[in-house]
Order: structure tokens, then C-alpha cells, then sequence
């Protein structure tokens, strides 16, 4: 079983790299060199800044093509199992490190890059490196580190009389029902895409199972242990109340009629999710704005075993494939260089990796998280990508059943301590 990904004091300081083009001291090919690169940005502003950087790689290196595949998170995922399920593997792709990059690496699938990107790995942040490092080997790079909390309306929340965020899990519960009272829809849900639901569960387990429950369940499957059995008994405490827009269930996460459309329009007061979430509501937006947001870490619950500054989150990287080019690493080493980073951070897209990029982001909600981000002293990795895909799915099928209902808690532990042990 492999552990949670767990990230001491997740402090980014130091001097990045000045280098916006690729290491001159790379290994480079004799002849033409084309790499497939497959991305999920496919709103703006992150589409436009990963085009801009594939356009000045390939001026600086004309003898390289950038073929850029975009896709939509869902169809990446369906795509690239069934690619890879074919032995053909991009040359650069979409990664959030885990189980999942662990489970490629042990397949072959993917390349050890520890030598390559030895002289400029240590200008990253240390804790999102690490998600991309598997048995001491670093088989990705990220480019993007935050935390899951909730992002709220606060027009809507004005309306119904909220004058601050709630910070423990009663003062949420009684928030959702002064919005319910209102005549507002409390939350937007996505569930047809089943990691918006897991958000909830692994969020309540971080919080009463505690970080040691959580490091335990990883080495031996024991996700049936009392504290996540509570988990899942406050989860129903809120599905009962309704808090979600009509047909959460067969809602996506992103698109017409999906949560973030729901959100983007005033539609929902609050939506629990990471820091990609601005820029996707205004993608979804009418106006292309969306509303004004505010953003509050997930409420604490009393008596629960996990402390106010241990977050569940992750972020995004890239991973190399088995056949790549050598130039697909130094293409990399541009990604998440000073101008790229300090671009995408500028525009509210990411939360940079790059040490000293900290200072581009200027939006205050995305500085919260930011903030949160350094004070962590633990930080669980979404549950769906900490684990193998197996146990990962088998997570996420367990707390849709919660959702819909047709699993208790008890159910959804047990069907999870299940799927942990036997694989």
C-alpha cells in the first residue's frame, strides 16, 4: 500500500531560476524532434499562457514541434488509461503524482528524470517535488501546489445574513441552513464526476480521523476505523438537509448545467474546491466573471483528532512518457520557469511551484490560499491520486452511494477498507 503524501511546513522561500528557455546544458537530439504534449487547461487565461510558452519554446528551438493536445480533466483521464492501456504514452503530460504516477512508474510507463532535472529541481517548492517522487526517484515536476477549501458567493452570503465564514463544521451546518431559509441553494455539486463528493468525505476524515488515522489507513487499508465511519456521518448529516442545486448527481464538475456553471451564476452560495476554481467559474460565467468570491479553509469539527493547520490538497505537474525526447525535460524546465510561473500565477490560474513566484499572485482570495498553503504543517493529497487507481476509484464510487443514497456510512468505510486491503 502505498502512504499518504504528507508535507512538513509547506514554506516557499528562497531565489527561482532566471531561465526562460530551456537548459543550454541539456542532452538534446541530432535531428527534428517533435513532442506530444497533453494539458487540461481548456479555459483561459492557463489555455492562452500554455500556448504562449509551446510558441517561445519552439522559437528558441527550431528544431522542435510541440503537438498540444487539450482535453477536458474526465476525458484526459479516459483517454490517456486507454492510450496507455495500448503501450503509447505522451511525451509530456498531466500528472498529479500518488499512487497513479507510482503505479505508471512501476508499468515503465513513465520516465526516471532524477538526473535531468537535478540542477534546477531544488528551485521548487520541496513539498509539491515530493509529490512527484516515487522510491526516492523524482518521475514528475509540478507546476501548481494549493489547498481544497471553500469558495462562497458574498452577495449570497450578505443575503442571508452571513457576516463572516463559518470556521468550525456547526457553524457550516447552521450557515446552510440560514442560506436553505433565504431561498438560496447552499452548495454546488458535481457528482457525476465523483471526486466532488470525495472532497467532502476526505476533508470530515481529515479533520475527526486526524493525520495519524489517515497515515495508518494507507499502510494497512483500515479506512473502517471509527473515525472515518464519523466522517461519513456528518457527510449525511449535510446531504440530508439538501444543500445541493437540483440534479447534483448527474451534474459534471466543469460545463453547461456542471458545478461550476451552477456556481459561476449565482446559482449556489458555496462550492468546496481548489484553487483552480476561480478561473473555471468565470469560464462558465455568463458574463465570463462570475461573481465575487471570498475563501475559508474547511471548517474545523469539534473533537476531531486533526489541527485547524493540517489541509487536504495537491496540485499539478507533469510527468514524462517512456519514449520521450530529452528535450521533453528541458521543455519542462521552460514550464516552470520565472516568466512562465510569475505569468500563470499573475493571472490567478495556479499557485506557482517556482520559490520566490510566490510574489506574483495578486488576487487576495488566491493569496488566502497561499497563505494556507505556507502555514500547513500536513498536507493529505486528494484521495483519488494518493493511492493506486483502484483504490482511488473504489473511494470516489463509495461516497457517490453516500450521496445518492444507497450506502451508509458504515458502507462506504467498509467498501473502501476493502478495496485498500486487497490491493
Amino acid at each position: 500500500m502505498l502512504g499518504l503524501i504528507v508535507a512538513a511546513a509547506l514554506v516557499a522561500v528562497g531565489c527561482g531560476s532566471d531561465d526562460d528557455g530551456g537548459d543550454s546544458t541539456a542532452a538534446k537530439s541530432d535531428g527534428p524532434v517533435t513532442i506530444e504534449w497533453w494539458h487540461i487547461a481548456n479555459n483561459e487565461p492557463l489555455k492562452g499562457i500554455w500556448q504562449d510558452a509551446a510558441d517561445e519554446y519552439m522559437a528558441d528551438n527550431p528544431n522542435v514541434d510541440i503537438k498540444i493536445t487539450v482535453l477536458e480533466n474526465e476525458a484526459f483521464k479516459t483517454k490517456l488509461t486507454t492510450t496507455m492501456q495500448a503501450g503509447k504514452v505522451p511525451d509530456v503530460f498531466q500528472s498529479w503524482g500518488g499512487g497513479t504516477l507510482a503505479e505508471q512508474a512501476q508499468a515503465g510507463l513513465v520516465q526516471d528524470i532524477t538526473e535531468p532535472t537535478q540542477d534546477w529541481i531544488g528551485d521548487l517548492n520541496e513539498a509539491g517535488v515530493g509529490l512527484y517522487q516515487v522510491d526516492g526517484k523524482q518521475y514528475g515536476v509540478p507546476y501548481n501546489l494549493g489547498m481544497v477549501g471553500v469558495w462562497y458567493n458574498t452577495a449570497l452570503f450578505e443575503k442571508a445574513g452571513i457576516s463572516e465564514p463559518p470556521a468550525t463544521w456547526d457553524e457550516f451546518l447552521a450557515a446552510v441552513e440560514k442560506l436553505k431559509a433565504a431561498g438560496i441553494t447552499p452548495i454546488a455539486l458535481g457528482e457525476k464526476d465523483k471526486w466532488p463528493g470525495m472532497f467532502w468525505w476526505a476533508n470530515l476524515s481529515l479533520r475527526i480521523a486526524g493525520t495519524d488515522a489517515m497515515q495508518q489507513a494507507g499502510e494497512d487499508g483500515s479506512f473502517d476505523s471509527e473515525g472515518f465511519i464519523k466522517a461519513g456521518e456528518e457527510l449525511q448529516r449535510l446531504i440530508d438537509m439538501q444543500p445541493f442545486q437540483d440534479g447534483f448527481l448527474a451534474a459534471p464538475w466543469d460545463g453547461a448545467g456542471g458545478e461550476a456553471a451552477t456556481m459561476a451564476n449565482g446559482r449556489a452560495a458555496m462550492d468546496l474546491m481548489g484553487q483552480w476554481a476561480p478561473f473555471t467559474f468565470a469560464a462558465n460565467a455568463k458574463d465570463k466573471k462570475g461573481p465575487k468570491l471570498g475563501w475559508f479553509p474547511f471548517p474545523t469539527v469539534e473533537g476531531g483528532a486533526g489541527a485547524p493547520d493540517e489541509q487536504f490538497g495537491g496540485g499539478d505537474g507533469w510527468a514524462v512518457g517512456k519514449d520521450a525526447p530529452p528535450e521533453a525535460v528541458d521543455f519542462i524546465e521552460h514550464l516552470v520557469a520565472s516568466d512562465v510561473a510569475n505569468k500563470a500565477g499573475a493571472s490567478g490560474a495556479i499557485l506557482p511551484v517556482l520559490k520566490g513566484s510566490e510574489s506574483s499572485v495578486e488576487d487576495p482570495n488566491m493569496k488566502a490560499v497561499l497563505d494556507t498553503r505556507a502555514e500547513a504543517s500536513y498536507v493529505q493529497l486528494y484521495l483519488d491520486q494518493a493511492y493506486p487507481p483502484a483504490v482511488g476509484a473504489a473511494i470516489n464510487d463509495a461516497v457517490q452511494g453516500l450521496f445518492a443514497g444507497k450506502s451508509s456510512p458504515e458502507d462506504v468505510s467498509k467498501s473502501i477498507a476493502d478495496a485498500a486491503k486487497a490491493g
